[in-house]
């Protein structure tokens, strides 16, 4: 038996109290149409936009920089003047999604809902910012909005948490201390793995891509030569008839950072109606960021449209049989660095185009074209799919966390 089976059988064998939160902890001053009765306890705090952050940020110091996103940042005391803040407390931002944190020391503040125990010695904050995390699907239901959500804090303060004995709490608070610090100390050594592999993928990519050797059978032809080359677009937002129940991909740039960079479907879809004359350009198509995020790039297998910011580049039918158009995807990087280095910029930054055009590319025999898409695509499945390879390990290991962390901190209700 754990010690924590030891400990929950000796104090609470029959189940644990469960409260709710306005019970146990006292929030900040800006409730949101709360019960009287339920403001036990008011903090006032002072808070800062999250957009003066920048103007606090300094390299270093000792006074956080809480925001309601992912930012993490730190200033000193002498920069937070007035909104300086120090406690233990959870928070939830009030704007967006339930990103729950937790913090001790000194901080700063932007729009969060800050909470913090009663008394410690019925439930720890730490213990506390665990379970909210575990129950982090069910506070986000309470989010509410149709554009920025913000949370129904009534929902929120009205949550019941269970109240094990104080030894209980802090057995499973070291516990996942302890767990969460020994993921971190793995994920780092994964990650920093996987950006080493990376890099020695990349140096590969790029030999088995260069053609300079004179040894190796190549052709060369220019982009017009070999493609239809003809841009994006979006159209008219203004029309609903182009928008609703749209089942035509139209893909943009959060596409392949969602998605990756082969793609099959997109976010948002459009309708025939919204189809120009030419049609959609049909599947096995590069895409090309040529504004923008200049040099992104995808595989398109699926017949569908883009915006503006993407160039297509569709075989065409005479050069069609030439081109393995996976082996172009993974040339594709090399034609992005191109990009990156051939631009105009007046106002905006774009590919010159009439260069792109005239870009040659190396065309090997089908054979080897295809024997270098099986050498890079086993190699991009080691280190980038997130089912194979040192990604999933990653995964795995959550997972594994997650799992431990949810049994922890699942009690009966005495």
């Amino acid at each position: 038996m754990s010690k924590i089976d030891e400990l929950i059988k000796k104090y609470c064998p029959n189940g644990v109290e469960y409260k709710e939160l306005w019970e146990l902890t006292a929030w900040d001053k800006r409730f949101n149409g709360i019960e009287h009765e339920k403001q036990r306890k008011v903090i006032n705090y002072p808070y800062v936009p999250a957009n003066r952050f920048k103007e606090l940020e300094r390299p270093t110091g000792n006074v956080r920089l809480l925001s309601t996103g992912n930012y993490i940042g730190w200033t000193n005391e002498e920069l937070a003047e007035n909104n300086l803040c120090d406690g233990e407390i959870v928070a939830i931002p009030w704007g967006g999604g339930a990103n729950i944190k937790y913090y001790k020391g000194k901080f700063v503040t932007a729009d969060n809902r800050i909470a913090t125990s009663l008394d410690t010695n019925v439930l720890l904050n730490k213990f506390l910012y665990y379970w909210m995390s575990v129950n982090n699907e069910l506070l986000e239901s309470f989010y509410r909005g149709s554009g920025i959500k913000h949370p129904t804090m009534r929902s929120v303060l009205e949550l019941k948490i269970p109240t094990p004995p104080q030894e209980v709490q802090n057995e499973i608070v070291r516990i996942l201390d302890k767990f969460t610090e020994l993921e971190a100390e793995i994920e780092a050594e994964i990650e920093a793995e996987i950006e080493a592999r990376k890099k020695q993928y990349e140096y590969y990519r790029n030999s088995l891509l260069s053609f300079e050797d004179k040894t190796r059978q190549v052709e060369w032809d220019i982009l017009e030569n070999i493609f239809h080359i003809k841009n994006g677009y979006t159209p008219s937002k203004a029309k609903q008839e182009y928008w609703i129940n749209g089942t035509i991909p139209w893909f943009r740039m959060e596409d392949i950072r969602k998605n990756g960079r082969i793609l099959s479907d997109s976010i948002q879809h459009i309708t025939p109606e919204a189809v120009k004359g030419s049609g959609l350009f049909s599947a096995n198509s590069i895409i090309m960021a040529t504004t923008a995020t200049i040099g992104e790039h995808a595989l398109l297998i699926a017949d569908s449209l883009a915006n503006q910011q993407f160039t297509f580049l569709t075989p065409k039918v005479n050069r069609s049989n030439d081109i393995n158009m996976k082996f172009f995807y993974y040339y594709g990087f090399v034609l992005g660095e191109w990009c990156k280095n051939n631009t105009n910029i007046s106002g905006f930054a774009s590919v010159d185009m009439a260069k792109f055009k005239k870009v040659k590319i190396p065309i090997p025999p089908k054979e080897e074209q295809e024997r270098i898409v099986a050498i890079l695509d086993k190699f991009d499945k080691l280190v980038c799919d997130i089912n194979e390879g040192l990604p999933a390990e990653i995964n795995a290991r959550h997972k594994q966390y997650e799992y431990y962390r949810d049994k922890l901190l699942t009690f009966k209700e005495a």
